[in-house]
């Protein structure tokens, strides 16, 4: 069988200087997922912390079970998932006084 893959822009160029969180996407054809987050600008000394949350219906959230990533500065972070839900979407935190500018892209495999 052929698998199938899709690539999706989730948030474009936001700028965020607290705790942010992506607009929620269906996912419940895909077996595993991969978030994206390419950090355009960021304050001196920024670390940004994305974590996974996933949901059964887009409304209520509760965190995946991946392991957090962290990116201090510009730059590309990754963080891959497995036995996803129906529906994801990614959790950023920032500390006191930072600000970034991202985007944000998730790649599903079914």
């Amino acid at each position: 069988m052929l698998r199938r893959t899709f690539t999706a822009v989730v948030e474009r160029n936001v700028w965020f200087d607290t705790g942010f969180a992506t607009e929620p996407y269906e996912t419940g054809w895909a077996i595993e997922a991969r978030w994206f987050v390419h950090v355009l600008e960021a304050a001196p000394g920024t670390r940004l912390t994305i974590a996974a949350e996933t949901s059964p219906e887009g409304l209520t959230w509760c965190p995946h079970e991946g392991v957090p990533a962290t990116i201090e500065g510009a730059g590309l972070v990754t963080l891959g998932l497995l036995n996803i839900g129906p529906w994801q979407r990614l959790v950023c935190i920032l500390g006191p006084g930072m600000k970034a500018r991202a985007i944000f892209y998730l790649t599903l495999k079914g």
